[in-house]
């Protein structure tokens, strides 16, 4: 009988040990990763002159500011480019979940001759480099007079191979005898993916409408390759316009500020949705 208290203890003990070893290490992982959003919030608040007299970063300020936050939206259109930007988020997202739904769902459900051939070819598109899509995105917008608009700006992006295969695995969990008996009672193939299969899937649909409002939100080699007329820039090509012509190189603390300002409302939409997120990958990323 004391052996077994004495290796309940022992138990006990390393138990204790290995969660506060555990505990301690992803505190300190924790304060690394969230320092540098520490340091952009800092600097947005200090002054110009308070940022450039310091031989050596302090890591706090007694007199902060919201000067910058003014600054960054009258040096230059700040908020124009947000509004560019949450059309083509909004825009693009919608027409992307669209398409998506439809495609995976074909693969899914629906029998036709040469699925699963058409499905490897559209799967073997993921291995072209994005360097290629790139450029022949490029030229198909500039032969069709898109440079310059939302449509150019949009069109590339309403579709997503991973989104798609993310999705079809999803609906491909969900039993056939639902299927089945929606067919027995006339319902129409449409009507099952509405009514049946979107509302089943909606934490994969959840995760891969934030993917893609982030993934919007950050874009920056195709808004600035397709683009060159200020009206239709986004927060991502807008912030190499800020360092240029707006606040200069050297007046950092404008910068981090338009750059909290831009990164805000993702930080505020993953922290909102981060268990929608974690469920909705797991659940695609399983199937049985």
């Amino acid at each position: 009988m004391e052996k077994l208290n004495q290796i309940e203890k022992t138990n006990k003990t390393r138990t204790i040990i290995v969660r506060t070893v555990t505990y301690v290490f992803l505190s300190l992982w924790g304060l690394i990763v969230l320092f540098p959003f520490y340091w952009m919030m800092l600097t947005s608040v200090k002054s110009y002159g308070a940022y450039s007299s310091e031989y050596i970063p302090r890591f706090f300020t007694l007199s902060p500011t919201m000067e910058n936050y003014v600054d960054a939206f009258t040096a230059v259109p700040l908020g124009r480019y947000l509004i560019n930007t949450l059309v083509f988020t909004l825009v693009t997202t919608m027409l992307m979940l669209f398409v998506i739904t439809l495609a995976a769902f074909a693969f899914a459900r629906l029998e036709f001759f040469g699925k699963n051939a058409a499905f490897i070819l559209f799967l073997s598109l993921m291995m072209i480099p994005n360097e290629l899509v790139v450029i022949t995105n490029f030229m198909t917008v500039t032969n069709l007079d898109m440079r310059n608009t939302f449509t150019g700006l949009i069109l590339p992006s309403v579709t997503s191979v991973f989104y798609i295969y993310l999705l079809k695995e999803n609906f491909e969990q969900i039993p056939d005898s639902l299927y089945y008996a929606a067919k027995v009672d006339g319902t129409s193939d449409l009507k099952y993916l509405v009514k049946v299969l979107v509302p089943l899937s909606k934490p994969t649909l959840i995760t891969i409408t934030i993917l893609k409002i982030i993934e919007c939100w950050n874009s920056y080699v195709w808004p600035r390759l397709i683009t060159d007329d200020a009206d239709y820039f986004l927060v991502s090509n807008g912030i190499q316009e800020i360092r240029e012509n707006g606040f200069g190189r050297e007046n950092i603390p404008a910068m981090m500020a338009a750059v909290v300002v831009i990164s805000i409302p993702l930080i505020a939409l993953f922290l909102i949705f981060r268990k929608k997120v974690m469920e909705g990958v797991s659940k695609g990323g399983t199937k049985g």
